[in-house]
């Protein structure tokens, strides 16, 4: 069967090499560091075989033709699109935040178009070989940390033009069986703990950036490859045990790819330059559509603290707050709805994969990186300062000490000093730990910081319908029907 559970993906885990750096040394994947991290993959694993979750998270492949982890599944229609994302916005609450898994799925997607799209144009066999591939990782559920992001150097000079050729990863050898590469991916979540590495370009590539056009899949312990992470965890809890403590966390590594050996079968993208552009903002695309999913998940737990604090501390109806605590509400559905766009306006490219509407999957994922901070300062101005002074947890042990917290922490009458406690540790890990400050930059520039959705929507948008249209209402200039049919479809939106 084509769907594993959590037990059996750390056990692939155990059997891999050691090829992960942690604070100098190489450690194994399942190392004590990553058992945070590693409950929210497995919970990817395992939400396929439970009740609730099951109906979200399995779906018919339809490659093979059997029942499939839907982080696998290729989109075959719109309503692939909205269960991904209602999957995601249902499952990254229960993470604490990000589910890590929706990045190799939106590589998944955005290879199988391109790859098709290569092919017609070139002649060449990826799509095929891609195909294949995929099979394979449906048959075993593996999962895969997406790799697009390069080491840049001078952001003012392509790839090429670096003083030093391997600040993006480039092919160094092509080979009869396969091609060599060199260079390293930045920022790669989840990279540590995953069983395949898929690569994918950056950028928009000229014609003496041949070499840097590539695209692959690879073992993640492939020799030649080094993953030098650093790890994220909530704070340690000694009895407070809670899920949130147990369950947040992940890694995030610099990818180096040291004369790396990618066999044919794994190739996609061999110095097809032309395709640069369109891979990476497919990616960026299909990335930018699950973070309509994710992005909602976390404004919950968010709106969800904001509402705690307050009727914990005794001004739950307080007008201004209940209205600060709506306008989170309208955040968050405003940036579902886009998903929801997004998925109903998709288009379905040669290769029989959805393509979510590049508008309005970039206008959510716009809206949700521009109000991350106002998001937790709306959670900051609502818990006020005793997140960030709140007493170490051995305090509140110490006989010698616990009375005068449990006397001096009370708020609300009505609610118990250790319900207030816990409430507030919560927030302390959620919004000023080293976790609550990865959150918030990944809530800005993960799948795209705000300028990369603006530069989208305005290369993609129809300005000139809405000139035409003040021109026409001002008297300015007159049109035939013709004219005015083409017009209302494109401020609809709508295909030709």
């Amino acid at each position: 069967m084509g769907i594993k559970n959590g037990d059996q993906y750390v056990d692939r885990l155990r059997q891999m090499k050691r090829n992960v750096y942690v604070r100098g040394k190489t450690v194994p994947r399942d190392d004590p560091l990553f058992s945070s991290a590693l409950s929210i993959t497995r919970l990817t694993f395992d939400a396929a075989f439970s009740d609730a979750y099951r109906p979200l998270v399995v779906t018919k492949s339809h490659l093979l033709g059997e029942e499939i982890n839907r982080f696998n599944h290729l989109h075959q229609s719109p309503d692939d699109l909205l269960r991904k994302q209602e999957m995601v916005r249902v499952l990254a609450p229960l993470a604490g935040g990000c589910i890590q898994r929706c990045m190799s799925n939106d590589v998944l997607n955005a290879l199988g178009i391109v790859t098709k799209e290569i092919d017609e144009a070139k002649g060449t066999e990826y799509h095929d070989r891609f195909l294949q591939y995929v099979k394979e990782y449906q048959k075993n559920d593996l999962i895969a940390a997406g790799c697009q992001t390069d080491v840049k150097g001078d952001r003012s000079k392509r790839p090429h033009q670096q003083v030093d050729p391997d600040l993006y990863l480039r092919i160094v050898e092509k080979r009869r069986d396969g091609i060599v590469v060199q260079g390293a991916k930045m920022h790669s979540t989840i990279a540590a703990y995953v069983d395949e590495l898929l690569v994918i370009p950056t950028r928009a590539l000229t014609p003496q950036d041949e070499d840097w056009a590539v695209a692959f899949a690879i073992p993640a312990d492939t020799e030649g490859i080094k993953l030098i992470t650093r790890v994220t965890a909530p704070r340690g809890r000694i009895e407070c045990k809670a899920p949130y403590s147990e369950t947040a966390g992940w890694a995030d590594s610099v990818t180096v790819f040291d004369h790396v050996f990618v066999p044919n079968e794994r190739v996609f993208m061999c110095g097809e330059r032309e395709f640069g552009a369109r891979l990476a903002l497919l990616f960026a695309n299909n990335h930018r559509h699950s973070y309509t999913g994710c992005k909602p998940g976390v404004t919950d737990i968010i709106m969800g603290a904001c509402a705690l604090a307050a009727e914990y501390s005794g001004v739950g109806n307080a007008p201004h707050i209940r209205d600060e605590i709506t306008e989170l509400m309208v955040i968050a559905e405003l940036v579902y709805a886009s998903g929801i766009a997004a998925s109903v306006k998709a288009k379905q490219t040669s290769s029989g994969i959805w393509e979510p509407a590049f508008l309005y999957s970039n206008t959510g994922r716009y809206l949700a990186g521009k109000n991350i901070y106002h998001e937790y300062d709306t959670l900051t101005s609502i818990s006020g300062g005793l997140p960030s002074t709140l007493p170490f947890e051995e305090d509140w042990l110490n006989p010698e000490t616990r009375g005068y917290l449990e006397k001096y922490m009370m708020r609300n009458p009505e609610v118990t000093a250790d319900k207030q406690h816990r409430l507030f540790r919560f927030i302390s890990d959620f919004s000023c730990s080293a976790v609550g400050g990865v959150m918030q930059y990944a809530g800005v520039h993960g799948g795209g910081s705000p300028i990369m959705e603006l530069i989208g929507i305005r290369s993609q948008y129809d300005l000139e319908s809405r000139k035409k249209l003040v021109r026409h209402l001002a008297g300015i200039e007159e049109y035939d029907t013709e004219t005015k049919k083409q017009l209302a479809r494109n401020l609809a939106h709508m295909d030709d």
